[in-house]
């Protein structure tokens, strides 16, 4: 996209700048999901999170998109608790962030449609400034082009949704969601259901994304995917990140016996 390649240690970036989660205790119904949880990403940087089904990989990403408040313990976007600013700075923090679902869920309407939403919902000041309506239409189109051609469908730009296969619907769900320049972006096993193509897609936009300055969270089942694109890897197991550390040290030597288990299919949940 628009951005020069970044990485963490960019001398341009505050020791601050992150979407955190620290000391997070969650749970549903009485059973705990989380307890004592802390992670954070970083710009341009990639953390996979892996873990067995039903450990709760979906809640810790609903959890950095501020979608839901913990039941105790602290959500940070660029130091600040965000669940202790007001409604109005929170949506402001929440804008910031970017979730791609398991499932496309796009609405039916051209791809460039359901591409530009996102950048339409997050635009208010939009309404204040009627008179730049044809510069932000322009611009506006320049974006949904830009994310198309990032996720390889700028020629499928005119098309119905309603006509894309699976992989292509969730290309396009990744595209809506990178094409308002979010400072960090979520991913909930956004290939499980993909052919390798596809996946091969995701994942090259999601490098990309990275390469951006974009902080990027990725939930997923496949290991081999973790170690192709993450920088750093985080294990939740037994309600808690039992591992956290670079990509390699955690597949190749981590210090949690359980972590080794589970990388080598050892243990059954």
């Amino acid at each position: 996209m628009s951005r020069e390649t970044l990485r963490p240690d960019d001398s341009m970036w505050g020791p601050t700048d992150r979407i955190s989660l620290e000391s997070i205790t969650h749970g549903f119904d009485g059973t705990t999901v989380f307890e004592d949880v802390s992670l954070a990403v970083e710009p341009g940087e990639t953390v996979a999170i892996i873990g067995p089904s039903g450990v709760g990989k979906t809640t810790l990403l609903r959890m950095l998109a501020l979608f839901l408040r913990p039941g105790d313990g602290i959500v940070r976007v660029d130091g600040d608790d965000v669940w202790a600013l007001s409604k109005r700075d929170r949506l402001e923090a929440r804008r910031r962030v970017g979730m791609v679902f398991q499932e496309a869920n796009l609405f039916d309407a051209s791809v460039r449609r359901n591409v530009a939403y996102g950048m339409q919902v997050r635009r208010r000041w939009a309404d204040r400034l009627r008179r730049h309506v044809e510069r932000l239409l322009g611009e506006e189109n320049r974006r949904v082009i830009e994310a198309l051609e990032l996720v390889g469908l700028a020629d499928a730009v005119d098309r119905n949704v309603g006509s894309l296969s699976g992989g292509e619907a969730q290309r396009v769900a990744f595209a809506r969601a990178i094409a308002y320049d979010p400072d960090y972006l979520l991913l909930d096993e956004p290939t499980s259901d993909l052919d390798p193509r596809n996946t091969a897609v995701i994942e090259d936009a999601v490098t990309a994304a990275r390469n951006d300055g974009i902080g990027v969270a990725l939930a997923t089942h496949d290991m081999n995917q973790a170690r192709r694109i993450a920088d750093r890897v985080a294990v939740l197991l037994d309600d808690s990140i039992i591992e956290v550390g670079p990509t390699e040290q955690v597949f190749t030597d981590p210090g949690d016996p359980r972590a080794r288990k589970f990388i080598d299919g050892e243990l059954v949940y």
